[in-house]
């Protein structure tokens, strides 16, 4: 098969405008056919004959750049480096990599290592540019150096607001504007005492996290307390937990459903423990699906997708097949594992927690059919009786298949 020509040039550019860009990316703008991009990008290249498409909508503008495809000339104007959380890799998506060719500038995360003197591989990159701020919530740990995008100028109030509320308050936050070019600026301050009134638009966020003395701070490891959940009882135990997300064996960018999801920690816990993890939970009731929307924006994974209904027949509106699948309510009921193993793509890990002698006897019948493993997780806590003697209290034992499909 023969490999496409490039026809597609996306070029970076930054508050220097054509003056910061190599003598070889510079040519590429001032020689462009047709030159792409939004009006302050369009405002810093030259006059030419090229034909200009200024930015709209995000799926007008791909249209009619790709209504042009295979003409040579055709030049995209982004900010920094547009495959750092930026035009480059939407474009990348919709197009053959083999016919772009794209010509870096500076991102704004190396911009803003530059000014603060931070190694960029020793920092977090984040963006809240387009998504939910509380993306954060599971990067916030002691002497962590985030680097994030705005999504605008009333961004460092809403991160700072956000710090303060999850016991961060005394981190120091530099907002850093317009940099590299004649209106660069900053301002500085902790995020408990942060002025409030907006900064420039075009603005990236620097913060050194910094607990204080009461701050609760959840790791990224499975087994959060239970009481990190809301909940109503429908609840996988802490030690129960750890052991199912360690079986599902979360992956970055991997898919789970977690089928009778009750209150979401499964699914939480599966998300903030790979990077870019996803989850679908499916749930019946109404109250509970509140529930892990709150668990989810309390504990930073708010991409979490709630899908109401009954499983096996709501596992219809679950979406692509999944990598992995926990079944945590309604083992026992009919079809409900056959469902479940069906979805699972090859290769991927059905995990299922079992309570009742029922929900048992379907786990060891399937255990052969799909050459699984049964573990029996059991715990018991130390109590104190009302003499004031201690007892152990054990909780029900939860018997886990763990199988993986062909």
């Amino acid at each position: 098969m023969i490999a496409p020509a490039p026809w597609l040039t996306v070029v970076g550019i930054g508050e220097d405008g054509l003056d910061g860009l190599s003598p070889a990316a510079r040519s590429v703008v001032e020689e462009a056919a047709v030159l792409a991009g939004g009006a302050r990008h369009l405002a810093l290249a030259p006059e030419t004959d090229a034909v200009r498409i200024e930015w709209s909508s995000l799926e007008e503008t791909l249209a009619a750049i790709e209504s042009r495809r295979g003409t040579p000339g055709v030049v995209v104007l982004a900010s920094g480096d547009p495959m750092l959380y930026g035009l480059g890799a939407t474009l990348a998506r919709r197009f053959d990599p083999a016919e772009m060719v794209v010509l870096p500038h500076a991102s704004a995360f190396s911009l803003a290592a530059a000014r603060m003197g931070w190694p960029v591989q020793d920092c977090r990159l984040l963006t809240v540019h387009g998504r939910p701020l509380e993306g954060l919530i599971p990067h916030l740990t002691p002497g962590a150096r985030l680097l994030v995008l705005s999504a605008d100028g009333t961004s460092p109030a809403a991160v700072a607001a956000l710090l303060t509320r999850h016991g961060f308050g005394p981190s120091a936050i530099t907002a850093l504007w317009h940099m590299g070019g004649p209106r660069e600026g900053r301002r500085e301050g902790t995020a408990e005492a942060w002025d409030g009134e907006p900064v420039p638009d075009l603005n990236t966020l620097a913060v050194a996290c910094e607990a204080d003395a009461g701050a609760r701070v959840l790791p990224r490891t499975p087994g959060l307390p239970d009481d990190a959940f809301r909940h109503d009882g429908q609840l996988t135990k802490r030690v129960a937990r750890a052991a199912t997300v360690s079986a599902l064996a979360p992956l970055p960018g991997q898919v789970l459903w977690d089928i009778g999801a009750g209150c979401g920690s499964v699914a939480i816990e599966w998300m903030r423990a790979a990077d870019g993890a996803q989850a679908v939970a499916v749930e019946l009731h109404a109250g509970r699906r509140a529930m892990i929307a709150e668990n989810a924006a309390t504990l930073g994974t708010p991409g979490l997708r709630v899908v109401a209904g009954e499983a096996p027949a709501a596992l219809a509106e679950a979406g692509p097949a999944p990598d992995a699948v926990f079944v945590g309510g309604g083992v026992s009921r009919p079809g409900m594992l056959d469902a479940a193993w069906n979805a699972l793509k090859p290769g991927g890990r059905l995990v299922a927690n079992a309570v009742t002698a029922e929900a048992e006897a379907r786990l060891i019948d399937r255990r052969a059919a799909w050459n699984g493993t049964l573990t029996r997780i059991s715990a018991s806590h130390l109590k104190e009786t009302p003499g004031g003697l201690h007892v152990w209290d054990a909780l029900a034992p939860v018997t886990q298949l763990v199988a993986v499909k062909p």
